[in-house]
C-alpha cells in the first residue's frame, strides 16, 4: 500500500515525465526516415547510427530532406556536424517546395538556417532560399562567427514563434529576424549542391537529436546590443525599443520632416501613401519638384537603417551631417549614402572607379558589393548606415558591409580633396547633423527608416 508521500512524488515524476515529454518531440526515430522525403536535388539522404547523413553528390541542385509535416511555431534544436571547410549546408524553417521548379525536380524556398563552415563563417545566419536571399548575414553580427565548430558537431537552437525568427548557435546568440512571410511550413535538412566540384563530392553532412516544442512555447531572451532585422513595414519590436531605437517616418505623416530650405514640409513632389513615403518623378532634374527633405532633429552618432525600391533608371540618396549651413541651391550638401540603379543610371559610370553607385559614400569611396545580394530593381532594398562616436563609419547593403572609413582621417581628407566637394571647409566633419532624403527627379520609395542614438 503506498503511503501519501509516496504516491505524491510518484505523482509528481509521471507530471515531470508527462511535461518532459511534451517539451521535446523527436523528429527523427535515430533509425529509419520515417516522416521525411527527399526533394529537389539526387543527394542521398540515410539513417546510420543513430543520425541523419547526406552525402554531397556532383551535377545535382541543392537536396533536401523535409519533414512530411508542417509547423507553425516551434522552437527547433538539432546538433549538426559538416565535413570540409568549402562546403555548405542549412536547415530549411516554415518553407514550400514549388513542384514545377527547378524543371520539374521541385523548388525548394523559404527561410534557411546557415551551416557555414568557410572562412566568411556566417553559421546560424538566416538566408532565404531561392526567393529574397539573405535577410541576416553575420556581418549583423560579427561577434557570432567564431561560434561554430569545424568538422564537429554542434547545437542549433531555432526558436520560430509568431513572425519572429532568433538562432543560437552552441548556445550563444546569433540572429534575430521579425517577417511577415510564411506563419507555417516544413523544416527541412539541406546538401548544397557542389556542381562538377570532385574534391567535395561525398562529403557528408550529419544531423541528430533532433527535437521540436510546438506547445506551451517560452521565447529565450536575446542579450541587449544584437542587431535585429525587422521586415514588418514602419515597426519596432519590443526588444528594438528597449535598445532606444526610434522611427524617423511613422508610415502615416511627415511628421519630424521639412524641405531642407523650407520650415515646413513641401506641399508637392513628395507622397505619402500605404506606409511608404516616395519622391515623385519630374523626369530626373535634381530638386527641382518638391526638393530634398530633412529630419528636424540632428544626430552625432547614430546606427541607422532603412528600406528603399528603386524604379528603374532611378537615383535618390540618404544624407547624413547635414547642416544647411552651406546656403546651396538645389540639393543639400552632405555625406551621402548613394541609392542609384546602378545599371541604367548614368551616373554609375561617372566619379571614379564607381564610386557615385549603390551604397558608395557618393563620389568619395566605392561600395564592394557582389551582385549575389542585390535585390532586383522594383523590390525592397535594406540600407544601414552606422557612425559610431569615434567617427568612424559603415555603409551596409541587405546586411552586408559594403565600406568603412573615418569622418575626419587624412585618408577621408585626401578623398575629399578631389572630389566634387573640395571647395565645401571641413566637409562631412561637422559635429551633427540632419538626415536628409533626396529629390533627384526619380520615383523612389523609402519606409521603416528608424534610427539609435549611440
Amino acid at each position: 500500500m503506498l503511503t501519501l508521500k509516496k504516491y505524491s512524488i510518484l505523482a509528481l515524476s509521471f507530471i515531470s515525465l508527462s511535461a518532459a515529454a511534451q517539451k521535446n518531440k523527436p523528429l527523427f526515430d535515430g533509425k529509419t526516415l520515417t516522416g521525411w522525403k527527399a526533394v529537389a536535388g539526387a543527394a542521398p539522404y540515410k539513417a546510420e547510427n543513430g543520425m541523419i547523413v547526406g552525402i554531397m553528390t556532383k551535377d545535382t541542385p541543392n537536396s533536401f530532406l523535409i519533414t512530411e509535416k508542417e509547423f507553425g511555431d516551434f522552437i527547433l534544436e538539432l546538433d549538426v556536424k559538416l565535413e570540409g571547410d568549402n562546403t555548405n549546408s542549412g536547415i530549411q524553417t516554415r518553407s514550400h517546395i514549388k513542384p514545377e521548379g527547378n524543371r520539374g525536380k521541385g523548388l525548394v524556398y523559404g527561410r534557411q538556417v546557415e551551416i557555414d563552415p568557410t572562412a566568411r563563417a556566417w553559421t546560424g545566419g538566416i538566408y532565404d532560399e531561392a526567393r529574397r536571399l539573405w535577410l541576416y548575414p553575420l556581418e549583423l553580427n560579427p561577434a557570432a562567427r567564431s561560434l561554430y565548430k569545424k568538422n564537429e558537431f554542434n547545437h542549433y537552437r531555432i526558436e520560430c514563434i509568431g513572425n519572429e525568427t532568433k538562432t543560437w548557435i552552441n548556445g550563444k546568440p546569433v540572429a534575430y529576424v521579425i517577417d511577415t512571410l510564411d506563419q507555417s511550413g516544413f523544416i527541412g535538412l539541406q546538401v548544397h549542391s557542389i556542381g562538377n566540384n570532385l574534391e567535395n563530392d561525398g562529403k557528408k553532412v550529419y544531423f541528430k537529436n533532433i527535437n521540436i516544442q510546438t506547445e506551451n512555447l517560452k521565447p529565450k531572451a536575446f542579450p541587449k546590443g544584437i542587431y535585429t532585422v525587422n521586415l514588418n513595414p514602419n515597426s519596432l519590436s519590443a526588444y528594438e525599443k528597449s535598445e532606444g531605437y526610434q522611427l524617423l517616418f511613422d508610415g502615416k505623416s511627415s511628421n519630424g520632416w521639412v524641405g531642407a530650405h523650407q520650415t515646413t514640409f513641401p506641399e508637392k513632389g513628395w507622397k505619402i501613401e500605404n506606409g511608404i513615403i516616395s519622391v515623385e518623378p519630374s523626369g530626373g532634374a535634381e530638386s527641382t519638384n518638391g526638393g530634398d527633405i530633412v529630419t528636424k532633429a540632428e544626430y552625432a552618432a547614430f546606427d541607422l537603417s532603412f528600406e528603399f525600391r528603386l524604379t528603374p533608371g532611378a537615383n535618390s540618396g540618404l544624407k547624413y551631417f547635414v547642416t544647411l549651413n552651406e546656403k546651396s541651391k538645389g540639393s543639400a550638401i552632405g555625406l551621402e549614402y548613394q541609392v542609384l540603379d546602378d545599371e541604367l543610371h548614368p551616373d554609375a559610370k561617372l566619379g571614379r572607379d564607381g564610386n557615385r553607385t549603390l551604397a558608395s559614400l557618393y563620389d568619395l569611396i566605392t561600395a564592394k558589393k557582389e551582385a549575389r545580394y542585390l535585390r532586383p530593381i522594383g523590390s525592397w532594398n535594406n540600407a544601414r548606415l552606422v557612425v559610431y562616436p569615434d567617427k568612424k563609419v559603415e555603409h551596409y547593403l541587405n546586411g552586408v558591409k559594403v565600406l568603412e572609413y573615418v569622418r575626419g582621417s587624412e585618408e577621408f581628407r585626401k578623398l575629399v580633396a578631389i572630389s566634387k566637394y573640395k571647395d565645401w571647409e571641413n566637409f562631412g566633419e561637422a559635429p551633427k547633423g540632419h538626415i536628409l532624403l533626396q529629390d533627384h527627379g526619380n520615383k523612389v520609395d523609402f519606409r521603416t527608416i528608424k534610427i539609435k542614438t549611440l
